[in-house]
């Protein structure tokens, strides 16, 4: 898009200054952009003010000052207080606004948000997003988009932003089914990380050396090559919670459910990082889950 819709889309808000959502502020920021800011802890947007952003004191207040609202929050239950809520978006926000909600949620209330946005002449986009908080930092994320053209396109000039790799995957909804096999894909994947890396040390190997040789290969994978070190190190610090993964697990085997669709590698994982919550764990990363294999 030109000149003219950059000036027309200048003001931004954005709920949820988290892990990753503070990184995106940054680059909108970064980008030029007015960014009007709502954390329910005030004090996680506090370096945000500092570099430039503007605090709202809810919601309905950025949705006011806004042309495109991002969210970024928990949980479905979260998504759905900031959108329909008396104070919420959809009830203060303007005609025109293009709303994306970047949380991992579920299908079913992406098209909510979408079918009640549409109703009061606005725009709706499910955006999940993939790459932790290393993406996020760098703008290297993969957002999968749900939603209409029209709106995708007015929005790609921020989203490029973000990201690198930024489909739209079909109608409301979409991005949050793409995302579902984007987590169940790494459920599985993770549980062969922590055994590969468990086996490595049982057997006397060198486990940094063992890393050389395998994530380049057949066994590569983006959890191999970024977490897998973090677990060698100790370090834990999320950069996606566990108790944020489970959550998507659970979406992803309702969902199945529902297409009448069996998932035993992804029904394991969610057990054994239920298991890891219970032990105190539900706020670490989720290369945590190597504690279940390993006592340092």
């Amino acid at each position: 898009m030109g000149s003219g819709w950059r000036r027309e889309f200048m003001n931004i808000g954005f709920i949820g200054t988290g892990v990753m959502g503070k990184s995106m502020v940054r680059h909108l920021l970064k980008g030029g952009h007015t960014v009007y800011v709502y954390n329910r802890t005030k004090e996680k947007t506090d370096e945000l003010v500092q570099e430039g952003a503007i605090w709202a004191e809810a919601p309905k207040l950025v949705a006011h000052q806004a042309d495109v609202v991002m969210t970024m929050v928990g949980y479905p239950y979260d998504v759905e207080e900031v959108y329909f809520g008396s104070e919420g978006l959809l009830e203060h926000a303007k005609p025109g606004t293009v709303f994306i909600d970047f949380t991992t949620s579920t299908p079913t209330l992406a098209k909510r948000i979408y079918e009640a946005a549409a109703a009061k002449g606005m725009s709706a986009l499910d955006a999940p997003v993939s790459g932790g908080d290393i993406g996020a930092r760098e703008a290297r994320l993969a957002i999968m988009m749900g939603g209409d053209e029209e709106a995708f396109g007015q929005v790609q000039p921020l989203l490029q932003l973000l990201g690198t790799n930024i489909v739209l995957q079909g109608p409301a909804g979409s991005g949050q089914h793409t995302k579902m096999c984007n987590q169940i894909a790494i459920a599985s994947n993770m549980i062969g990380v922590c055994e590969a890396i468990a086996y490595a040390k049982t057997a006397g190997l060198d486990p940094e050396q063992v890393l050389q040789s395998i994530a380049t290969g057949a066994a590569g994978s983006w959890s191999l090559s970024n977490l897998a070190p973090r677990m060698l190190q100790g370090n834990f610090e999320p950069g996606f919670y566990i108790k944020h993964f489970i959550k998507d697990m659970k979406i992803a085997l309702d969902e199945a459910e529902r297409m009448k669709l069996e998932l035993p590698g992804l029904s394991l994982a969610k057990q054994m990082y239920e298991e890891l919550a219970a032990r105190g764990e539900e706020s670490s990363g989720t290369q945590a889950l190597y504690k279940r294999y390993i006592q340092e």
